[in-house]
């Protein structure tokens, strides 16, 4: 057990507080199949990213707008199996409030529709795509995070599970935990991830008087 300290926790959600993954591959699969993609392609490309980037990526030509619509839609219909992954929901209740937020690559109507349906709190400052110009691994979403809680992004620790979301942490001078629940661990690694955990219940909190002072489980 390691301890560390920190003024707040920032997550992302797809693959560190829930499991979507088998409903974000439905959905992805659908989408390159409808347009003659290779589904396994896209998947990997779509992870981890706002969706009207990757759709811009693997269909240049289309309309980007409407077919952001068409998977986002796809998306909060389709909740089956999205539960909170192991520790999210002890870790996030025992946090105070105002030290724990998420930034995520999903708009705001997808992140509530995927927390409600994992029985997770949804955080009042939690920022999507829908607040960002630049989505990972660009550093503006924990950028952004940090600061509506108040800190500078260096006095916090982002939880992560994609190499581009690892990127976006340390770019904007956060320290990083890496979770291999989505990718491995040696990407997370190279991304620059500067501790691998399990999973969220890795991370104790040890206690919250002042800074966060939280037990990793290496």
């Amino acid at each position: 057990m390691t301890t560390v300290t920190c003024q707040a926790l920032l997550f992302d959600l797809d693959g560190v507080l829930i499991d979507s993954t088998p409903a974000v591959t439905r959905v992805w699969q659908r989408w390159a199949i409808e347009h003659g993609l290779d589904p396994q392609t896209v998947v990997h490309v779509a992870h981890g990213r706002p969706s009207r980037f990757s759709i811009a990526e693997l269909l240049p030509n289309a309309d980007i707008a409407a077919e952001d619509l068409i998977v986002e839609r796809w998306e909060m219909e389709d909740t089956d199996g999205v539960v909170f992954l192991p520790g999210a929901q002890r870790l996030v209740e025992s946090l105070p409030h105002e030290r724990w937020t998420i930034a995520t690559s999903c708009t705001r109507p997808l992140a509530e529709v995927r927390l409600r349906a994992a029985g997770l709190p949804i955080p009042e400052k939690i920022v999507t795509s829908s607040e960002v110009t630049h989505g990972k691994p660009h550093p503006e979403p924990y950028l952004k995070a940090a600061a509506k809680l108040r800190f500078s992004a260096t006095e916090c620790i982002v939880v992560e599970d994609a190499p581009a979301g690892v990127r976006a942490g340390k770019a904007a001078g956060a320290r990083v935990i890496g979770l291999p629940t989505t990718m491995e661990a040696a990407l997370l690694k190279e991304a620059g991830a500067d501790w691998i955990l399990e999973n969220c219940s890795a991370i104790t909190l040890q206690s919250a008087g002042g800074a966060l002072a939280l037990g990793l489980a290496l």
